[in-house]
C-alpha cells in the first residue's frame, strides 16, 4: 500500500512539472535560460529582446 501511495505522489509531481514546462514554453519562456542576460555567455536571448 505504501508503494502505491509513493507512486501516486511521484506521478503527480512529475505531471505538475511537465505541465509547468509546457505552460512556460507556450508563454515564450526558454527552458534553459533564466533570463539573466548579464550573466549569459551569448545564447541569443538578448538579440530577441532587442527586436521586441
Amino acid at each position: 500500500m505504501g508503494t502505491a501511495v509513493v507512486l501516486v505522489v511521484l506521478a503527480g509531481t512529475v505531471a505538475f512539472v511537465i505541465r509547468s514546462m509546457i505552460k512556460d514554453k507556450r508563454a515564450g519562456k526558454s527552458l534553459q535560460c533564466g533570463g539573466n542576460c548579464g550573466a549569459c555567455g551569448g545564447c541569443g536571448a538578448q538579440k530577441l529582446q532587442k527586436e521586441k
